[in-house]
């Protein structure tokens, strides 16, 4: 799909123009521009610093890596810097995207490929009756998108848990290191969803006339599916705490149940152990040399030993 978009009186004019043309489309004041920049050269920095006039920070932001999601104001544009995210084999992968806003311009910049726009992309041409909103409908389509990636990270990342926490009860569950990658990616979720409520809540301002009335209903669909992301990783934090706790704690009734086997085992093969070493005197006892000794000795052996197997199988402890 293009990395270019012009729309013009709230229609799509037309898209996968060269970046060069941009300048030339910003002109005509009826006309709102999207493109993307990806891992950009340094003729596309310089048509962000002339042809835009975008300030001299907000491009330095823009090509430094690792900010925080935030939004800050210029005189002639607001810079945000925001997080797509991918959850694959327990980790999640993040793809820095930030974002310029001009009156009739939406530049995203990214710093790979990781994070198509392809869904983007599908989220404008399904709603081209909110066109006509300008920078502030594409800025939506973007942003429901990236908290839309946030929210199904971490509902695969709540699976993964609870089928941790159903792995703790059996025989050999060793969730120890697993617990650890399942924490580490819960973190750096949270470090990327958390802040996007301060991002919307800052855009939602009336100062910023960036979102008008038609728009306003689906920036606050945005945010109410940030705060629900911020408190389901907030639930799963604890339970990712407690997801080794409650390990151990399997463990240690497990070995009391064990001790309490062998403990019983043992006292049961103590009393054939009495009785035939107090018949193993060399000394006379009665029924010494005789007959009835043995029979008296062996169903003592057998009556006690039986009378202690059911009295610890009465208390759960065999």
């Amino acid at each position: 799909m293009g990395r270019t978009r012009l729309y013009r009186n709230g229609e799509l004019a037309g898209s996968g123009f060269p970046v060069a043309d941009v300048a030339g489309h910003l002109e005509d004041e009826s006309s709102v521009v999207w493109f993307d920049l990806c891992a950009p050269s340094e003729d596309e920095i310089t048509l962000l610093r002339d042809e835009l006039g975008l300030h001299e920070l907000a491009i330095e932001d823009a090509f430094t890596e690792r900010q925080r999601p935030k939004v800050d104001r210029y005189p002639t544009h607001l810079f945000l810097s925001v997080y797509a995210v991918r959850y694959a084999g327990h980790e999640i992968r993040t793809c820095e995207v930030d974002v310029f806003v001009t009156r009739n311009a939406l530049v995203t910049v990214r710093e790979s490929e990781d994070y198509d726009l392809s869904g983007v992309q599908r989220r404008w041409d399904s709603a081209p009756a909110l066109a006509s909103s300008g920078v502030g409908f594409l800025l939506h389509g973007l942003l429901d998108d990236v908290v839309d990636g946030h929210y199904a990270a971490a509902e695969q990342l709540d699976d993964d848990i609870e089928a941790l926490e159903d792995r703790i009860y059996d025989e050999k569950p060793h969730v120890g290191r697993k617990a650890l990658q399942l924490r580490r990616a819960l973190v750096q979720l949270r470090r990327v969803a958390l802040p996007m409520r301060e991002v919307l809540g800052t855009l939602l301002h009336r100062e910023h006339q960036l979102v008008d009335d038609v728009m306003m209903p689906y920036y606050l669909d945005v945010k109410d599916h940030t705060l629900f992301t911020a408190e389901l990783t907030e639930s799963m934090r604890e339970l990712v705490t407690n997801l080794r706790e409650a390990e151990v704690a399997v463990q240690g009734n497990r070995l009391n149940s064990i001790m309490k086997k062998v403990t019983s085992w043992a006292a049961i093969i103590a009393v054939p152990t009495a009785i035939s070493g107090y018949y193993g005197m060399n000394v006379p006892y009665p029924g010494f040399d005789q007959r009835w000794g043995f029979w008296v000795a062996t169903a003592g052996i057998l009556g006690l030993s039986w009378f202690l197997y059911v009295m610890f199988k009465r208390r759960d402890w065999l």
